[in-house]
């Protein structure tokens, strides 16, 4: 039985602006069906990626196969068949949601009803609404509807929920969790990892324009060897001897930032214990102590040292 071609397919690509090198490399292969997330701080190369895969801005070397097609030869095809939603989209502010969506259905050789879009972004009441007056997160939900009626294969959100209110992200989550279950491709951009953990199969790690991290959130969280982090701050200035913390019973990895110690911590129920007691020898009071499940952000500032949010 012959396997069906990737989605997408990325060889060897990459991207300069003058001396700033924005891609540098990137292999990468999505399966059909994948939800597949480009996970990393502003500036890291990932809109520069996408905007090469949507066939938005030309690489200056490398391939890439999109659907199984090549842009230089098959672009109107390809563009008939992706769905796209920019970071920033800008809408006629003075047409209404209605009149929006149906001149984007036009562009489209396959279509969805608009009636079917609207109601899927849950913006039905806002129908004859003018764009200028939606919210935020209506606006979002309306530039996704836009990329929607076209029916994609493979869709492209670039971080979609960035500025938004939990609310409006959640309900974006919905919708993107709703297009996975059709079967669906997607590739998502974002530098929010409880996003990338939520609705990703797998994601890749980009870090000065070069895939640092590759598997599922689950694989990529093991390899720090640890479920935990500990966080904890102490009354004073004077500074804890952190390679005594890191042969603490359970620790896998220590690091100092801002004042406030990290334990990487593969058995918390020890090392919690072992903590209290070292900091009571030492006659050193806590002023803060919290614990949260390890996630791709503590992954990424084990790799790198920074923070998914950093630019």
């Amino acid at each position: 039985m012959s396997q069906a071609p990737a989605a997408l397919s990325i060889r060897g690509l990459r991207k300069r602006y003058g001396d700033v090198v924005a891609v540098d490399g990137i292999d990468l292969t999505v399966a059909a069906g994948e939800c597949f997330g480009l996970l990393g701080p502003n500036g890291a190369g990932k809109t520069t990626t996408i905007e090469i895969c949507e066939g938005l801005t030309p690489p200056d070397e490398g391939e890439v196969r999109v659907l199984d097609l090549d842009h230089a030869q098959h672009t109107r095809e390809i563009r008939a068949r992706i769905g796209i939603s920019l970071q920033e989209t800008q809408l006629a502010e003075k047409l209404t949601v209605d009149e929006t969506l149906q001149l984007f259905h036009s562009f489209y050789p396959r279509r969805r009803p608009v009636e079917d879009v609207v109601r899927a972004v849950q913006l039905a009441e806002k129908r004859r609404a003018r764009v200028g007056q939606l919210s935020g997160g209506q606006k979002q939900r309306l530039a996704l509807a836009c990329a929607l009626v076209g029916d994609p294969e493979l869709f492209f959100l670039d971080e979609p929920t960035t500025g938004l209110d939990p609310q409006s992200r959640r309900q974006l989550w919905d919708l993107i969790e709703e297009f996975k279950a059709a079967g669906r491709t997607l590739i998502l951009t974002t530098h929010y990892m409880d996003e990338a953990e939520r609705l990703c199969d797998r994601v890749a790690i980009v870090d000065h324009g070069r895939v640092i991290a590759l598997g599922t959130p689950r694989e990529l969280i093991a390899r720090l060897g640890a479920e935990h982090v500990v966080e904890f701050a102490v009354d004073g200035i004077e500074e804890l001897d952190v390679a005594a913390l890191g042969v603490l019973p359970g620790v896998t990895g220590v690091r100092r930032e801002n004042g406030r110690y990290f334990l990487d911590a593969a058995r918390v129920h020890q090392t919690l214990p072992a903590l209290l007691g070292a900091l009571r020898e030492r006659n050193v009071a806590l002023t803060e102590l919290r614990t949260h499940a390890a996630t791709l952000e503590d992954l990424f500032v084990n790799l790198t040292g920074r923070h998914l949010r950093d630019g």
